[in-house]
């Protein structure tokens, strides 16, 4: 169950990326409502790590964690915000998504 609550909180981290990569986009009132979906996933986000680091190795938990994250928003960078998806950046994201599921094998 926690490994669960793990990736979702993965999932919320890329939300609360998201929104603060839409804030550079916006002004006014638009701007702010994403500023506020900013904290209330950066808060779930942070909420859903702390709890699923109970009963999981707060090593392995951070950097699955992170490393979700990361995977993420490069991917919405892509296909969102029409960052470039090069060679090396899919090399690298790929080892990044090695590496996760690694972690994940080993973890007891």
């Amino acid at each position: 169950m926690n490994w669960i609550l793990l990736v979702i909180a993965g999932l919320f981290e890329i939300a609360f990326a998201f929104c603060l990569g839409k804030t550079k986009d916006t002004i006014g009132a638009e701007m702010y409502w994403w500023y506020v979906g900013f904290l209330i996933c950066a808060t779930t986000s942070f909420l859903l790590l702390v709890y699923s680091i109970r009963s999981l190795p707060i090593g392995t938990a951070y950097a699955v964690w992170t490393g979700i994250g990361a995977v993420g928003t490069v991917l919405i960078g892509i296909l969102i915000f029409k960052e470039p998806a090069n060679f090396w950046r899919i090399f690298f994201i790929s080892t990044l998504i090695i590496s996760i599921v690694g972690l994940k094998a080993v973890a007891k």
